[in-house]
């Protein structure tokens, strides 16, 4: 998907807005007005990622233009080029759900650069940290798919089935959405980790791609730690023992495939290898409140924790039994 749209009923702005975006290798396609746009998102969007639609325009403008091709697609970046700026109309597009705004006249390159944050906050702005996002705005290549040496972090409720059955839903969902999941996935981000995803009382966490640190797996084991201190602090807050939470963590290190991968339906920014499962396998094996790390893990953060090591279990998948370790604390 590499398709991206100008909407504007004025000639020279159509032209002048395709000369300066075919260089970011866009396939531009034009349109003078709403219907027009709205007719050719209709009959053949699948291949438009972005429209950039002038404000006032005769008939249907720029803003009832843009919410209605988010209602047709919503993986559509939408942004809005006026030269009326005015704080009502940018409030009005903020909040009606808009992902940019750009003012006329503008600078060639200001424009470009304009146009890729705007579209690499659209893919990312739900899974990875604002730190991450400001790494990314300066190479546009950062999301096709290549191979990553990453730490991954998997964590998991333990006894969440007998917790989910003395809860009624609402009670349940106010207990994940409120002490589980918001206060964790804060934790990975501000650890500049990157939220791949959440899978039923589940979470899986990178932390060296799309953007690598240096220092991945100790800001992993970190994140780790702080959670598992989080979760102390979450549950001397429940009064009632029935609701408190216990966690197991699992993490492992080695080389991934990352990148956007999924159907026109669903995308999303994940990785593939043996991490992935490796680090899955020992967080079903930690106990309640235990975080077990590989040993290249392990090799990467010994110098700044006591570590234990565990027997070595047998992993289907995986060639010999690995080292496995326990994290007791930090040095």
């Amino acid at each position: 998907m590499n398709g991206l749209m100008v909407v504007d009923d004025e000639e020279g702005v159509r032209r002048s807005l395709k000369k300066v975006l075919e260089r970011d290798g866009y396939r531009i396609v034009l349109a003078e007005n709403g219907e027009e746009a709205l007719s050719i998102i209709r009959s053949d969007g699948r291949d438009i990622e972005t429209v950039i639609s002038d404000y006032r325009m005769p008939g249907m403008d720029g803003l009832e233009t843009l919410i209605e091709i988010g209602r047709l697609n919503t993986e559509i970046t939408r942004i809005m080029l006026t030269g009326y700026a005015t704080m009502a109309s940018a409030i009005e597009a903020v909040n009606e759900g808009i992902d940019g705004f750009l003012t006329k006249p503008f600078e060639n390159d200001e424009l470009r650069a304009k146009v890729r944050e705007y579209n690499i906050k659209k893919r990312l702005k739900q899974f990875v940290s604002e730190q991450v996002l400001i790494e990314l705005q300066r190479s546009g290549t950062a999301l096709l798919p290549k191979r990553f040496h990453v730490s991954i972090l998997f964590t998991d409720i333990r006894g969440f089935t007998s917790l989910s059955q003395r809860l009624n839903p609402a009670e349940l969902a106010e207990l994940l959405n409120r002490h589980y999941f918001s206060p964790l996935d804060n934790i990975i981000f501000r650890h500049n980790g990157t939220l791949d995803k959440h899978i039923g009382d589940s979470i899986m966490a990178i932390f060296g791609a799309p953007v690598s640190g240096g220092d991945d797996a100790c800001r992993a084991v970190e994140a780790a730690l702080a959670i598992r201190d989080e979760i102390e602090v979450i549950n001397g807050n429940i009064p009632d023992p029935e609701r408190k939470i216990a966690v197991g963590m699992g993490i492992a290190t080695g080389e991934v495939m990352a990148g956007i991968f999924g159907s026109p339906r669903k995308k999303e920014y994940t990785v593939f290898g043996t991490p992935v499962n490796l680090a899955s396998r020992l967080e079903n094996l930690a106990r309640a409140n235990e975080i077990l790390i590989c040993g290249e893990t392990a090799h990467l953060v010994e110098n700044i924790l006591n570590l234990v090591r565990v027997p070595s279990p047998v992993i289907r998948g995986l060639v010999g039994s690995p080292n496995v370790f326990s994290i007791v604390g930090k040095k």
